[in-house]
């Protein structure tokens, strides 16, 4: 599946990125065009379902940090290092016939600059930095002010920007100024960065999945049953869950205290996000058994966390004196009980679905489907990559059409990473 870059950057950049990753096969570039680049805080809110945030220099990351920290979106941006300014130094004298001297730069860190410096061994007497990074918020007209002023006084022939708003501003008050280029190895270098941040969150995606498993009241039981009747009871719940486990790719443990644990990952988590309507599992235990059981699973990013989330979903089932099973997940909710149907109006969904949405026959039935697998519990579009067996480009937009025709509705959203971007979570509005 290909990673989903958006890039936020003017017209120029966002085409040689876009440019540069066109054959490459593991890469989307979803482009994100502005003007301004303060409007990057605005469209940092349209950049959704992408894997990683890029962004084309550090004044818009600037622009959208507030946001970016604030959800915890993974990103990177395209340095502006010693490599940037010493091609950009190249281009001055070669490109606009300027001395290096009597020039007047801004950059997000002079640190750049004064290593530069020292390395062509060139006198900064008389060339000006403006580190915008240490300013207290962007202020494009007080960079453009730093220039104007020291060419007003005579200090400064030419000014070099890393901003292109600011060039713009200069060029109109006849000041000589060009902006900096990107160079195509900061370029490659954050294109190659991006993939492996978002190759990684997508390694930590691997939910861990517990499960704890018992028969309903069985000091009770033993008193009814008899020890060994009991001890069937348990010995065949085990065989039980041993199968489950082989079919799911997960592990089944004992416990001391009459209990089951299961612990899994992706196998088992589709397999119940699969069965949330009938749930096999616990109506295979209740045909062998013919007595009440409890199943809790619980979901986490850490081993102790789907513990702990099994022992809350193990708790909910309590309230029930029937065979029951409940899920915690990594966000402290609880779905459930499993295998209890949750009805909603198939024709009226249907009739939304042809006539909202606009979906053809064959994507309503199987949205339909898949709505009933689900039980009615809310998804996401990875969920319905998943089923539909598409690409998650395809599923988004189902998912559109989906909000547009107002067929569903955003009921919360999931955090599948330990840093990154949260899943949208839709239901159908009825």
């Amino acid at each position: 599946m290909k990673i989903k870059i958006a890039v936020f950057g003017c017209e120029e950049i966002v085409a040689r990125i876009t440019s540069h990753v066109e054959l490459q096969d593991d890469v989307e570039i979803v482009p994100f065009v502005y003007s301004e680049s303060s409007e990057t805080a605005d469209l940092v809110e349209k950049a959704v379902m992408c894997d990683i945030y890029l962004f084309a220099g550090p004044l818009p990351y600037l622009y959208a940090k507030e946001k970016i920290d604030k959800k915890r979106l993974p990103s990177v941006q395209i340095m502006f290092d010693e490599y940037m300014i010493l091609t950009s130094f190249y281009r001055v004298r070669n490109y606009h016939n300027q001395k290096l001297s009597r020039l007047s730069i801004d950059v997000l860190n002079s640190h750049h600059v004064d290593e530069v410096l020292n390395e062509l061994e060139i006198d900064d007497t008389e060339i000006y930095t403006h580190s915008f990074g240490n300013d207290n918020k962007v202020d494009i007209d007080r960079i453009a002010a730093f220039h104007e002023r020291l060419w007003k006084e005579g200090k400064a022939d030419y000014a070099l920007t890393a901003i292109h708003e600011v060039e713009l501003k200069l060029r109109e008050k006849n000041i000589p100024t060009s902006c900096m280029q990107i160079p195509m190895l900061n370029i490659q270098r954050t294109i190659e960065q991006a993939k492996s941040i978002a190759t990684l969150n997508q390694s930590k995606n691997a939910q861990i999945v517990a499960g704890n498993i018992r028969i309903k009241n069985f000091d009770e039981v033993k008193q009814r049953k008899g020890d060994l009747l009991a001890q069937e009871f348990l010995l065949k719940l085990h065989q039980i869950l041993l199968k489950y486990a082989r079919k799911t790719y997960s592990s089944v443990l004992t416990s001391g205290n009459n209990e089951f644990v299961l612990f899994g990952t992706q196998g088992i988590l589709n397999h119940i996000t699969n069965h949330y309507r009938d749930f096999p599992l616990l109506q295979e235990i209740e045909r062998s058994l013919n007595i009440p059981v409890d199943i809790g699973f619980g979901l986490g990013l850490t081993a102790k966390q789907a513990e702990d989330n099994a022992k809350s979903a193990l708790e909910a089932c309590s309230h029930s004196g029937e065979s029951t099973c409940y899920i915690v997940n990594e966000r402290n909710d609880t779905i459930g009980p499993l295998g209890v149907e949750k009805e909603f109006n198939t024709s009226e969904l249907y009739r939304a679905l042809i006539h909202k949405a606009r979906l053809n026959n064959e994507l309503s039935y199987n949205f339909i489907d898949f709505i009933e697998i689900r039980n009615n519990e809310p998804f996401s579009a990875n969920d319905i990559a998943g089923y539909y067996q598409v690409t998650k480009r395809s599923a988004e937009r189902t998912v559109k059409k989906l909000l547009a025709g107002e067929v569903v509705k955003v009921v919360g959203e999931e955090k599948p990473y330990v840093k990154g971007r949260p899943r949208k979570l839709f239901q159908i509005d009825q």
